[in-house]
């Protein structure tokens, strides 16, 4: 959304955009704002109150688009429930991390669209082991993020075609996946 709008009131008027377009859609379209918090005060200048979080209160409040916001608890807390109206437009629902095995299971929901958008065929085995890998080493992310992007860093060779006969993401090792030729 951001990207490209280096002048005054381009993120306002590309805001604009995508807010009539989901009004037009009459309930066909969901908006998903990830980061939700960034929305109180982006595109605000010095002296203006209008920012996307009041961009969106309107339309929100007349009950003409749909939206769901995604945020941490702390940035709830620093940023949306300072901002009663913005905050009351929306109902929180709290999403545990998945487990390992519903991980799995995100994962070969993926597959499919991803060996079809890479041209890669990514064999079952490789979707555990990047689930216990992720699992295994790395810290600070949550699942299913963190086995998707240990996929998605297993595909990068093909992908910028370092090994272009590389087709098939397999397991090397027990700490490695990999694409076999």
């Amino acid at each position: 959304m951001l990207a490209g709008t280096s002048y005054r009131g381009a993120l306002e008027e590309r805001f604009k955009d995508v807010l009539k377009a989901a009004e037009k859609a009459n309930d066909k379209v969901i908006l998903f704002i990830d980061e939700m918090h960034t929305c109180i005060g982006a595109g605000r200048f010095s002296g203006s109150s209008m920012d996307a979080a009041n961009m969106l209160k309107p339309a929100l409040a007349r009950g003409r688009i749909r939206c769901i916001g995604a945020t941490t608890f702390d940035e709830h807390r620093k940023y949306i429930e300072k901002d009663a109206a913005f905050e009351r437009r929306f109902q929180m629902v709290q999403v545990e991390e998945p487990g390992t095995q519903a991980t799995v299971a995100i994962l070969r929901g993926l597959r499919a669209r991803y060996q079809k958008h890479h041209g890669l065929k990514i064999q079952r085995a490789a979707l555990v082991a990047a689930v216990e890998l992720a699992d295994r080493y790395i810290t600070g992310r949550q699942f299913p993020d963190k086995a998707i992007e240990h996929i998605k860093d297993a595909m990068q060779p093909a992908i910028l075609e370092a090994f272009p006969r590389a087709r098939l993401l397999a397991i090397r090792s027990a700490s490695s996946i990999v694409f076999d030729p």
